[in-house]
């Protein structure tokens, strides 16, 4: 017998949870630009978009969420956690880390 009930979303999984990663703010706290690492409900990402206003107020994020997943991810910016400063790779590691070595 299938159950409407297996098929619901739990309303946790929709929400980010602050408690398993205490002093990160949310993004409508910081001020994020495109490349900044996030962490959402789907996982790790990277800002790839900013686009307009959210209900709550907060900016609307696309989210990439690696070279695996080819859809973007989208967020309100109140729904996603920012690495505090110091802990989250930066963009210019992220892009060197792609750049192919010279070899000579």
């Amino acid at each position: 017998m299938n159950n409407k009930a297996s098929r619901r979303i739990n309303n946790a999984d929709l929400y980010v949870n602050r408690d398993e990663h205490p002093g990160w703010p949310s993004g409508a706290e910081s001020t994020l630009r495109v490349g900044d690492p996030v962490l959402c409900t789907a996982g790790e990402g990277t800002v790839t978009g900013i686009h307009g206003r959210t209900g709550d107020g907060s900016r609307l994020l696309e989210i990439s969420l690696g070279p695996a997943v080819r859809q973007p991810f989208f967020a309100a910016a109140s729904n996603v956690l920012v690495p505090p400063a110091g802990e989250g790779p930066s963009v210019v590691d992220e892009l060197e880390a792609e750049l192919p070595v010279a070899t000579r």
